[in-house]
């Protein structure tokens, strides 16, 4: 696993048109790679299977390959597998509410239409592809998908790998791990890639969802061990595997969550856990968010 030290991050940031010219270039050059063999592949495996955990980027990197199968002139369908969510019923709602209910599971996927829709896109017949609607949660009307040949039909979520849920897709997919693989090294202490992913929902949350950091710190508790049950053991059947850390990003959360987490660090009774991010970013130079693209992978979290 990559590291990059603190001090060299200060250094380049010193000329910070530099810093994210090189930090995108990174990330773009891993898209490019998948994307040109994705399309190279595209009659025999016409369906793209990304995942990756919490705050990894999947929905950009799918929006991004999707982009670059477009210039190739590939027709491309993105959809989120969040669209097959089943609605809570009164006993999974009664769970919730007592903490006990495991919002991570592939159990809360209707993997049996899942399944059969992705087997109907290999063969080009068309699909209704439900909604759902969170707020209500609930499964509602959602659109006509009809795959052309040569088309390519991208399906992001976290299970995207597990072959309980994508059942035996394997000969007409390529499928695409996406996950923060480079950690922050300052003095021997490193700063666990999960950190970065935190930072990514820390700000999201806060700024798009309502959410204080202390809730989305207990919220990551229940991501993090479905992280391990559900999604690192099948990370090994990837054909693709891209590191989503952008090395300029860490500046540029510096100034939105230092403050506040100072803040909390007196009254979140688990605020050990994650005090080493304030640790790391008390370190970083701060980064304006003015320098960040519009099609970067970070304003998937900072607008």
């Amino acid at each position: 696993m990559k590291c990059i030290p603190v001090k060299e991050l200060n250094d380049i940031a010193a000329d910070p048109q530099e810093l994210v010219l090189r930090s995108e270039n990174a990330y773009a050059s891993q898209i490019s790679a998948a994307a040109e063999r994705i399309y190279q592949e595209r009659a025999h495996r016409p369906v793209v299977l990304i995942s990756g955990p919490s705050g990894s980027g999947k929905t950009t990197t799918a929006g991004r390959v999707a982009r670059l199968l477009e210039d190739n002139g590939c027709r491309a369908h993105t959809i989120s597998m969040d669209n097959y969510f089943l609605p809570l019923t009164d006993e999974d709602k009664r769970l919730a509410e007592q903490g006990k209910f495991d919002f991570e599971s592939p159990q809360r996927l209707d993997t049996e239409l899942f399944k059969h829709h992705l087997e109907m896109l290999s063969r080009c017949e068309t699909v209704e592809v439900p909604s759902f609607d969170f707020a209500k949660q609930a499964r509602c009307p959602g659109m006509t998908l009809s795959r052309e040949p040569g088309d390519i039909v991208i399906m992001e979520g976290i299970h995207a790998l597990n072959p309980d849920v994508i059942g035996h897709s394997d000969e007409f997919t390529n499928r695409v791990y996406v996950s923060v693989r480079t950690r922050l090294e300052d003095n021997g202490e490193l700063l666990h890639p999960s950190k970065i992913r935190l930072m990514r929902r820390l700000i999201r949350d806060k700024l798009y969802r309502g959410r204080s950091i202390p809730e989305t710190m207990d919220f990551f508790r229940s991501v993090e061990r479905g992280e391990d049950l559900y999604i690192m053991p099948y990370k090994h059947r990837a054909s693709f595997d891209i590191d989503t850390f952008i090395a300029y990003e860490p500046l540029v959360y510096r100034d939105i969550l230092l403050a506040e987490l100072e803040e909390v660090s007196h009254t979140y009774k688990d605020y050990g856990h994650y005090a080493d991010i304030a640790v790391f970013l008390e370190k970083l130079k701060p980064l304006d968010r003015e320098f960040v693209p519009e099609n970067s992978l970070v304003r998937e979290f900072i607008g």
